[in-house]
């Protein structure tokens, strides 16, 4: 029979024991390996103006839309902005770009590679989506919609000029919520905000998207069966 002296001095020594044995370091779980790439990934941006619903081209344009869908997913597009609508005066009307994105550099992603139409074969027409950049490469999250077709945003490989060369990087289009678009770009200009060829382009009052969530994947419908070949 065990007496109780010897259990009470187990029961002492146990912290000991236990204080003596090596911690194993705490390793962080690896992060969620990223969603398969659709050839169209569909996304919402719901505004206080209404919905834009975008088709994002990830057959053509991997790079650009990936990078967009990570801020889907980590929520780091809620609460940004539409802040820049630039109004061009000549042209058919409406003639510009509108232009929103995440002003607070502390919750960008690292920039990526460049994606120019030449090599993606898009184009920015009215309605497409484009990525936003100072030099090729340094993309984040910003992000641009034409009113129009401003093909000259283009890449021109015989340009000499190396900005032109690069063009910037369509990714996809507005499929639904033009109009919204359109309220948007339309709203007061602010004449003292925004900094060389932005000045005269910021919106008085940025126009917040509340949310930008992904949206299920169009499903084609079956092709219909043929018709039975008349008897003879």
């Amino acid at each position: 029979m065990i007496s109780r002296r010897f259990v009470l001095a187990a029961l002492a020594l146990a912290p000991l024991v236990m204080a003596a044995a090596p911690r194993r370091p705490h390793v962080a779980p690896p992060p969620p390996p990223p969603l398969p790439l659709a050839a169209v990934e569909r996304v919402a941006l719901v505004t206080g103006l209404g919905t834009i619903e975008l088709a994002l081209d990830g057959a053509h344009a991997p790079i650009s839309t990936a990078n967009f869908l990570r801020y889907v997913d980590a929520r780091r597009f809620d609460g940004i902005t539409f802040y820049r609508a630039m109004h061009l005066a000549w042209g058919d009307q409406p003639n510009g770009l509108l232009q929103g994105g995440l002003r607070d550099p502390r919750r960008l992603f690292p920039p990526i590679a460049h994606e120019p139409t030449s090599q993606t074969g898009l184009s920015h027409t009215a309605g497409a989506i484009s990525m936003a950049r100072n030099a090729p490469g340094t993309a984040t999250a910003d992000f641009s919609i034409m009113l129009s077709d401003l093909t000259s945003l283009d890449a021109d490989p015989k340009s000499s000029d190396p900005e032109a060369q690069a063009g910037y990087a369509v990714f996809g289009k507005v499929t639904a919520g033009m109009d919204v678009v359109r309220k948007i770009w339309d709203a007061p200009i602010s004449q003292t905000l925004g900094e060389g060829a932005m000045r005269g382009q910021m919106l008085e009052a940025p126009v917040v998207i509340l949310s930008a969530r992904r949206l299920p994947p169009v499903i084609a419908a079956p092709a219909p069966a043929p018709a039975p070949a008349p008897a003879p």
